[in-house]
């Protein structure tokens, strides 16, 4: 690496590639079309192709499709950049650097790495600048410094349409996949077959929600889940634990397994036959591919990066976040609170689609569950995820956590919930299949759900 002064470099830029783009949609309309598509007028580095490429682009616009040289000659002639230049025999000039027009597609993809480029640069610059000001937060100026990498990733090259000529080899390629798999769960199985059976799994891309009320054991299941698909179906699960630390998670895995107390295990009331059981969970785990970060009030942008690695490393199947409303959004002003969940919301289903893993976030319900009666009583609907309505419109799939006996006024009923009691898991959107409801038992003993059946077998 060069130990010359940083500050003595050429600025990533290629006149060469920008004269071919322009000279490319002089000639032709496909390639005005390709680099409408892959550029805008910031990504040239010379000011004069900027005014070139948003005048081809206005008139193109203009005149559906019809771009003439005269035309553009005409809209620039005045403008001094390009005057400096040449003016219309520069635009001439142009056409004849291009030695075959239809690599317009190259041409730009050379154009947008270079703007990039600088971009990172301008970036670094903006990162020390405020690394070496006054700093009164060093934790804003992270977040600043990886929203301003963050911005930058995301103005990459897409992809733009497919034809579905090119997606049917790989599609039949997949179905048959699913077909020869001994399981016939699509997506990440939750563990819980009558759920499996309704949503087929957690999905790749897949943003999902876990929503309840505070005690109907939204994080039990969330863990139960990570348990099911890295203990059964050997698949590799990360867990970002915004409430909870590494410690008291894992000693919730290893009751739930054992079937033992974890209120006995905190406060170290042991009984001599549990812990054989407890060795026994315990060693379960040792091969078990879930990964915990218990760091406080990560942004998404955090969580990204972080499972993006892991990714890379280990492999990652599934995401688990609890909870999504302790998660950092943007202003950290609680006036603005239903903004930043809206922005943490859609990221995190930006997230899943990027990292082409499913995403579930367990979600504090409001209030509202508890203001109904009769029948209605406690049943939660999806305009009850709290803070933020845009939570019901990104997610794939919401699942919704009730539990009847919670809501019960006979005096028997209630002083039975301590033990097992039946839940119902509501599935309240489904957007690539059925809605419905599957009956659960839930433990709160040892922080464990059963399927009904199982349980009364």
């Amino acid at each position: 690496m060069s130990n010359n002064n940083p500050i003595d470099f050429v600025v990533p830029h290629s006149l060469e590639a920008e004269k071919a783009v322009l000279g490319s949609m002089l000639i032709e309309k496909d390639a005005i079309e390709i680099a409408m598509e892959m550029l805008s007028e910031n990504d040239f580095y010379a000011s004069a192709h900027k005014v070139i490429f948003h005048e081809i682009v206005k008139v193109y616009d203009k005149n559906q499709g019809d771009v003439d040289i005269l035309i553009i000659s005409e809209k620039i002639k005045s403008d001094p950049q390009v005057e400096q230049l040449g003016g219309a025999a520069y635009l001439a000039s142009l056409i004849d650097t291009v030695i075959i027009a239809s690599n317009a597609e190259y041409y730009a993809k050379i154009v947008k790495d270079k703007a990039i480029l600088r971009e990172l640069i301008n970036a670094g610059r903006k990162i020390v600048g405020d690394a070496t000001g006054q700093i009164d937060d060093v934790n804003e100026i992270v977040d600043a410094a990886s929203q301003l990498l963050f911005n930058i990733s995301e103005k990459k090259v897409t992809k733009g349409p497919v034809s579905v000529s090119d997606l049917v080899k790989p599609t039949l390629d997949a179905i048959e996949e699913l077909s020869n798999r001994k399981e016939h769960v699509p997506g990440v199985p939750s563990g819980f077959a009558d759920l499996d059976r309704i949503t087929g799994g957690f999905k790749k891309s897949n943003f999902i929600i876990i929503a309840g009320r505070p005690g109907t054991g939204k994080t039990s299941l969330g863990m139960n889940v990570a348990e099911n698909a890295a203990l059964l179906h050997k698949k590799s699960v990360l867990i970002f634990s915004l409430e909870m630390s590494n410690d008291e998670l894992m000693t919730r895995f290893i009751c739930s397994q054992a079937r033992v107390s974890s209120d006995h295990v905190k406060n170290a009331y042991i009984a001599k036959d549990d812990w054989p059981r407890i060795t026994t969970a315990a060693g379960k785990f040792k091969s078990a591919k879930i990964f915990i970060d218990d760091s406080s009030a990560l942004s998404v942008l955090e969580m990204k990066s972080r499972a993006r690695r892991l990714l890379r490393k280990e492999g990652l199947d599934l995401v688990i976040i609890d909870y999504l409303q302790l998660m950092s959004g943007k202003t950290g002003r609680s006036e603005y609170r239903q903004l930043d969940v809206a922005e943490i919301s859609r990221s995190l289903k930006i997230m899943a689609k990027d990292l082409q893993i499913p995403v579930i976030a367990l979600s504090q319900l409001s209030r509202e569950p508890e203001k109904r009666t009769g029948q209605q009583a406690g049943r939660p609907r999806l305009a009850d995820l709290r803070e933020s309505g845009a939570i019901e419109q990104d997610a794939d799939l919401v699942l919704m956590i009730y539990c009847p006996e919670m809501y019960n006024t006979n005096p028997e009923a209630i002083s039975s919930i301590s033990s097992a009691s039946t839940t119902e898991i509501i599935i309240a959107k489904n957007r690539h299949g059925r809605i419905g409801n599957i009956k659960l038992v839930f433990n709160k003993e040892y922080t464990k759900f059963e399927s009904a059946a199982k349980r009364s077998v």
